[in-house]
């Protein structure tokens, strides 16, 4: 049976928001438009408002122009040449309006791949405000929202998935990706509600 809720408890004072890359980049009208950041965003937007000091911005900032990058991220650059910095507009990679106007208090960490643990000091943070255990929103479910799950879980935090307030541009692997989370790193891996999220942490 799948595992659903917050099988490990309450969340306390030493629990953390992890919101993901909720920018315009995404949500605007670009070659990476994610349709569902739209349907998600009130509820993002909710759980951001219950602690916006407690929340911490991912933002993923494109290459400045095609061919940087190391190793296989330079072809990537090479094929994704309409979204580097040179080809967007600047605000292209900040984060939704309804969501920027809460940092601060909320922090915002910026990052170059996938994962927000990868050349950043977002464990650095968290380590010196004692937390240890990540409540995860944002995008994509099956790009950044999965690397930043599978990095939080390496380094032994806790982590709570919020299960309506994460979103792809794939409703397949959306949908397997939430089968992943619950089954098969449901020992690590807690898949909850906003709502449950919200009654579950004092």
């Amino acid at each position: 049976m799948p595992k659903e809720g917050l099988q490990n408890g309450p969340l306390t004072a030493s629990c953390a928001h992890l919101c993901i890359d909720m920018q315009a980049l995404f949500a605007g009208q670009t070659e990476w438009h994610t349709p569902w950041m739209t349907r998600v965003l009130p509820v993002v937007e909710r759980l951001v408002a219950a602690w916006p000091d407690r929340t911490l911005f991912t933002r993923f900032i494109p290459a400045n122009r095609p061919g940087e990058g190391h190793g296989t991220w330079r072809r990537y650059w090479e094929r994704w040449a309409s979204m580097t910095s040179a080809a967007l507009p600047p605000e292209a990679v900040e984060l939704i309006p309804s969501l920027a106007r809460f940092a601060p208090p909320a922090e915002v960490v910026d990052k170059r791949v996938y994962s927000p643990w990868v050349d950043s000091d977002l464990h650095r943070r968290l380590q010196a405000r004692s937390i240890d255990t990540l409540v995860v929103s944002g995008a994509e479910t099956d790009v950044c929202v999965l690397a930043a799950v599978l990095g939080a879980v390496d380094l032994g935090y806790r982590v709570v998935v919020a299960t309506d307030a994460i979103c792809s541009s794939s409703d397949h692997t959306h949908d397997a990706l939430l089968t992943l989370y619950r089954d098969r790193y449901g020992q690590q891996v807690e898949a909850a509600t906003v709502e449950e999220i919200i009654r579950a942490w004092r």
